[in-house]
């Protein structure tokens, strides 16, 4: 994909990365890199400008599982001809390093075992000049109301389908989470009164008391429609709706009054002038 001039021109890229391992099945035993994937994105328009994936041979095929859990997961069968980690290290290390690291718990668990893999091969690991944990940042932004802040479950809240443990997947599934959880708290910032909770539930169920033809006193339910806030500025003065007769006359009234108290205390001065509504 062609890199627009703004990004280009800007030389700070964030490159999305993922890593599939081995699990060790005992003390001692390390994790093994089996796959790594990673996207290289413009931060100022999210435009995928570079994409690279490879799985990875670890010197030992025993430590891979025969069978994968998962329905996508990698076999001992789909490593056994793909390239060790020394054959793709130029490769990793020119996407990775001087670029802002992002990732979903990169930082406890990706980049240390980036930093494992070159140390193993006796080569300098890539360094970032940045980095974006979403873990992290989910955590504290956006918060746990899907439940937790795993990328399955993050994937599942926003219906973008299941997660596919590998890596090149994972990143472009990453990418997309973010890009949800960062529109939500868009929206909810610039209506923080409507989309915060506080006119969510906007029908009002009330009680109401009557008696029946038979004196009988009845009790219902009628659900109404909350009202929206009430501006305390009289600029804006809605017309009587009734001119004529005595209720045009006691609404007339109300509405001088109101435009009489507008000053420090308009309760006190509404109160003091009351009685006046009644006669």
């Amino acid at each position: 994909m062609e890199a627009s001039s703004s990004c280009t021109t800007e030389g700070t890229e964030i490159v999305f990365f993922d890593l599939e391992t081995t699990v060790p099945r005992r003390a001692g035993q390390r994790f093994c890199v089996l796959e790594f994937g990673a996207i290289v994105v413009c931060p100022r328009q999210l435009v995928e400008l570079e994409s690279y994936t490879t799985l990875i041979r670890p010197k030992d095929l025993s430590v891979v599982s025969l069978k994968s859990s998962r329905s996508d997961g990698i076999t001992r069968e789909a490593v056994e001809n793909a390239p060790e980690f020394e054959e793709v290290a130029d490769k990793i290390f020119s996407i990775l390093n001087s670029r802002i690291w992002a990732g979903h718990n990169i930082r406890r668990f990706d980049c240390i075992r980036i930093r494992e893999a070159f140390a193993e091969i006796g080569r300098p690991a890539p360094v970032p000049v940045g980095m974006i944990d979403s873990l992290g940042v989910l955590t504290e932004k956006f918060g746990r109301r899907a439940g937790n802040m795993k990328m399955a479950t993050l994937a599942s809240y926003f219906g973008l389908g299941q997660q596919k443990h590998r890596s090149l997947d994972d990143v472009r599934m990453n990418l997309e989470v973010l890009k949800h959880c960062a529109t939500v708290l868009f929206l909810e910032s610039s209506l923080p009164s409507v989309l915060n909770g506080k006119f969510i539930n906007s029908s009002l169920t009330v009680t109401t008391r009557s008696r029946s033809n038979g004196n009988k006193l009845t009790c219902r339910e009628e659900t109404r429609r909350k009202s929206p806030p009430i501006s305390t500025s009289l600029g804006y003065q809605r017309t009587v709706p009734y001119t004529r007769g005595s209720l045009g006359k006691m609404t007339e009234s109300v509405k001088n009054l109101l435009c009489k108290s507008q000053g420090s205390q308009p309760l006190n001065t509404i109160l003091k002038h009351s009685h006046s509504l009644l006669r």
